[in-house]
């Protein structure tokens, strides 16, 4: 399915923040592709926010092409809007503009979206079909490799503080599957430094890089092909 094997991994991570340089690093380090989700309409360094002890700033849009250079960009909402407290017209707007301001500042065409907060419904999943979004990862996990069948509430196997993820990657590392199964990981990158654990994406990409049957893709290249 994918260049012939039939294993994937793909990464997702949301927001912008500025502690997205430190894991882009890590994951070209390691031969890894990630989507980044982006609110363009709060893109700035004088959006911040604080979890626990840890000032948590977006970036801002200069420089962005250069650090997130081979992997994918995808729709987060303009002004990460919980869309399904809002009405048709302002979620149109959020998801519209974001994709366009994403379009212009990094000259590729926007192909996926993450939800804001996790929170969606038909309502919005039709509107997000409306605008061309193809997929849209919610915060829902499978705990396993399998592949949504709506891509308009995609599943992720997992988000990467999940308890048993490292035994789920032994198990995915050592299967030989005869139907395509995909590791799908999430998360915002301020958390490694929140939780103290940047040691544990680390060690997630240590234990999955370099495997010939792998394909490592960016959520596009593995869910749209």
């Amino acid at each position: 399915m994918w260049n012939g094997k039939r294993k994937a991994v793909t990464f997702s991570y949301d927001d912008g923040v500025e502690m997205d340089r430190r894991l882009v690093e890590i994951f070209n380090r390691y031969g890894m592709k990630a989507t980044f989700n982006l609110n363009s309409g709060i893109q700035t360094s004088a959006n911040s926010f604080q979890n626990k002890d840890v000032l948590i700033r977006r970036m801002n849009v200069e420089g962005l092409p250069a650090l997130y250079a081979g992997h994918e960009i995808a729709v987060h909402c303009l002004t990460h809007a919980n869309l399904p407290k809002f009405d048709d017209a302002t979620i149109y707007n959020e998801i519209l503009q974001d994709k366009a301001n994403l379009e212009r500042i990094f000259g590729q065409e926007i192909k996926g979206m993450a939800y804001p907060y996790g929170t969606f419904d038909e309502r919005v999943m039709r509107i997000v079909a409306d605008c061309g979004i193809h997929y849209a990862r919610t915060v829902i996990e499978t705990g396993d490799f399998s592949i949504s069948e709506n891509l308009l509430a995609l599943k992720a196997s997992a988000h990467h503080n999940r308890p048993d993820l490292l035994e789920m990657i032994d198990r995915f590392v050592e299967m030989e599957p005869e139907t395509p199964q995909l590791l799908y990981i999430w998360g915002h990158s301020y958390e490694f430094e929140v939780n103290r654990n940047w040691d544990r994406i680390e060690e997630i990409c240590r234990r999955l890089a370099g495997r010939e049957d792998i394909f490592y893709g960016t959520n596009s290249e593995v869910l749209l092909g």
